[in-house]
């Protein structure tokens, strides 16, 4: 009968079998998440009617904790060094992005989603979510460089840019004819939508990030 010491080897390279083949499983298990623009139709109970911008009829059940932002305008002078924003963008040839909205996040959610990655707000768009180093006035525009934990991003706000900020939302917002962005709405395993978060245009404002 083998001894306890000569079964170490033996376990330990059945453990990081186990770890191998479940791991890539646990992952696959991850819930996918569904980024919805759009306007909500109608509301019955939880569940919120939606039509995407494609045009496309939806149903989103929101949690009963559900987190909801307003999205408002505010001005481009309210980005100072030091913001944490948002900025959706169209890269420029000379390697700089040129916004197209930027939104300025609270400071309660500094930090969130931080870097640089591909968009959908339009084909060919990205997102930074960084800190500003340093704003300067430009000939076309604000310009805007943006420090993230890998690297940096210089930016051109031109003067028609939307500028917007979130402010603390009411669940009665969540109405007919609302304009409103989910980040990250569940996919669940019956395919129905679930958010615990939606961000909802304030005085007729379409989220434009």
């Amino acid at each position: 009968m083998p001894n306890i010491s000569s079964l170490r080897p033996r376990l330990f390279a059945a453990s990081l079998t186990l770890v191998s083949v479940l791991g890539p499983v646990a992952w696959a298990q991850q819930p996918p998440t569904v980024r919805i623009r759009g306007t909500i139709e109608s509301v019955d109970g939880a569940m919120l009617a939606i039509k995407s911008r494609e045009g496309t009829d939806m149903k989103v059940r929101v949690t009963d904790n559900v987190a909801v932002f307003g999205v408002a305008k505010t001005e481009l002078s309210e980005i100072k060094p030091g913001s944490y924003i948002g900025v959706t963008a169209m890269p420029e040839p000379d390697g700089t992005q040129k916004a197209v909205a930027v939104h300025i996040f609270p400071e309660t959610q500094r930090g969130a989603a931080e870097g640089f990655r591909p968009w959908d707000q339009r084909a060919g768009s990205t997102m930074t979510n960084a800190t500003v180093a340093e704003t300067v006035k430009g000939t076309d525009g604000q310009n805007i460089l943006v420090k993230y934990k890998d690297g940096e991003k210089k930016v051109v706000v031109p003067p028609d840019t939307p500028i917007v900020t979130f402010v603390a939302g009411e669940k009665s917002e969540l109405k007919p004819g609302a304009k409103i962005i989910i980040f990250g709405a569940t996919k669940k395993e019956d395919g129905t939508l679930e958010a615990n978060r939606v961000n909802v245009g304030r005085d007729g404002i379409t989220p434009p990030m």
